[in-house]
């Protein structure tokens, strides 16, 4: 009976320990996000063309005002590759977890960058409407050494 009640501790404790969310790395107050999306089938240039020419200028001034570290995008080799969940996704540096979780000053650089806010909101609307799926996937780096 004392190995069996033994037993079930080490394994609820293991259990407890991998479901537990990975700590973030010290050494780097960098946060990683990778927002993915997958667009509707036919709408992958639609898509793409709008976030370039609507939400990637916006991120880029978040680089020049310090809030970014970096911004990427990615599609996937082949279409259908793999599990196919994604079309599209974007990975976003952040200068650190007050960053990522703070105000981003968004609606301001918009109204800057975009002065026909009309068109704007409604070329935003058109990049979601094609959408499938959209999900954010906060980041932890592991350090493995």
């Amino acid at each position: 009976m004392r190995h069996i009640v033994l037993g079930s501790l080490l394994l609820l404790s293991a259990v407890g320990h991998a479901q537990s969310p990975a700590a973030q790395n010290a050494a780097s107050p960098q946060r990683t996000v990778w927002y993915f999306y997958r667009v509707k089938w036919g709408f992958q240039e639609e898509f793409q063309s709008l976030f370039a020419r609507n939400h990637l200028p916006v991120l880029r001034e978040e680089i020049k005002g310090g809030r970014l570290v970096s911004v990427k995008t990615f599609v996937p080799t082949y279409h259908g590759d793999g599990r196919a969940d994604w079309t599209f996704a974007v990975q976003i540096v952040f200068k650190d977890a007050a960053a990522m979780t703070g105000p981003s000053g968004e609606e301001e650089i918009q109204k800057r960058l975009y002065p026909d806010r009309q068109k704007f909101l409604k070329e935003e609307q058109r990049r979601f409407e094609i959408l499938d799926a959209h999900w954010d996937v906060p980041l932890n780096e592991l350090d493995m050494r």
